[in-house]
């Protein structure tokens, strides 16, 4: 799924799932090296554990990140 983030550098996630599992996660645009660093430390991870430990997570003033934008975009990838 493509998930168009809010708030954020980046533009959108590029999110797939192998039933309540991340099988593979890609940022486009936002900060390169931190964005692959949050893709490749929740690939292959039970998708409820990713939300539980990046929902919340603010960048600076703003009143959410990248890692929250992804754990958005896995609830609606779930149905949430």
């Amino acid at each position: 799924m493509v998930y168009k983030t809010k708030g954020v550098c980046s533009r959108f996630i590029n999110v797939e799932l192998d039933g309540n599992i991340i099988s593979s996660v890609e940022f486009v645009g936002g900060c390169s090296g931190n964005t692959q660093g949050v893709a490749a430390l929740v690939k292959g991870m039970d998708v409820h554990e990713a939300i539980r430990r990046i929902e919340g997570i603010q960048c600076g003033p703003r009143p959410t990140s990248c890692p929250d934008q992804l754990a958005r975009a896995l609830r609606q990838a779930i149905g949430e």
